[in-house]
């Protein structure tokens, strides 16, 4: 099991910044490290990625140096062993909602004593042939992170409950599902979102948590940092087109 060198980044204090990739395309997380983010989250849940292009997607991460953590679609325990069994260095779990799915992850994320993830000589265990499988178990019940969405009102409103369960290493709060929570869909950057992060991320960071979100810009980046929040991401389709924007519209502007 490879130093998760994320993990160690957050607990001295850092601020990371990450890129959502929902295409299927190991190249994308190769471009990720080369200018400069510290970590990737492969987007299965919002990406058309199988299992096998995100094991490609994990090797392109290992091979280059940047931390690969998987935004899963589901939380049941098979579904998320089959992706941890890439080598991914972390789950990030949406639609999870109680201390009952936070403890169930946790769970399935951790070998014994603190969960039952099912143990067996997979990538990450250097199929069997590396250090004793006894070995193994403590190094990955150590390096490998959760991350677990905070994005529904019910969600919200067990927050409390919901940081007292152990093991968690980022609580994520989601912009786009909070902003539907509040009925308001796809408005963003409306004060009752905006403010509902912040007061999510203050009550988090006050229980000695690490509270991450997305950031379409740099501006709500650092209004983010200015909140305490540590785990910063964004979507490389985004940064993308807003690229390609502002060179298109530069070059064909007249005179």
């Amino acid at each position: 099991m490879r130093p998760n060198t994320l993990k160690q980044k957050l607990a001295v204090g850092e601020v990371v910044v990450g890129a959502f990739i929902n295409l299927p395309c190991p190249e994308v997380v190769e471009l990720s490290a080369l200018v400069g983010f510290d970590f990737v989250v492969i987007d299965c849940e919002h990406g058309p990625m199988n299992l096998e292009t995100a094991l490609h997607m994990v090797r392109a991460a290992d091979a280059i140096g940047i931390t690969p953590l998987i935004r899963s679609a589901e939380s049941t325990p098979q579904h998320l062993l089959r992706y941890l069994d890439t080598g991914a260095a972390g789950m990030q779990v949406p639609q999870v909602n109680t201390p009952e799915d936070f403890e169930r992850v946790v769970r399935a994320v951790k070998f014994q004593p603190r969960g039952w993830r099912g143990l067996a000589g997979t990538r990450p265990a250097d199929y069997g042939l590396g250090q004793p499988m006894t070995d193994y178990v403590q190094a990955a019940n150590r390096e490998t992170m959760i991350v677990m969405h905070i994005e529904t009102k019910e969600a919200v409103d067990n927050l409390d409950a919901l940081l007292a369960v152990d093991g968690v290493d980022v609580y994520f709060l989601g912009p786009s599902d909070l902003s539907q929570a509040l009925g308001i869909p796809g408005q963003v950057n409306d004060p009752r979102v905006l403010d509902l992060v912040r007061d999510c991320a203050a009550k988090i960071t006050a229980a000695g948590k690490v509270a991450g979100t997305m950031a379409m810009t740099v501006e709500r980046a650092k209004q983010a940092i200015d909140q305490d929040m540590r785990y910063i991401t964004v979507g490389s389709l985004a940064l993308f087109a807003n690229a390609g924007r502002t060179y298109v519209g530069g070059v064909k502007e007249p005179g």
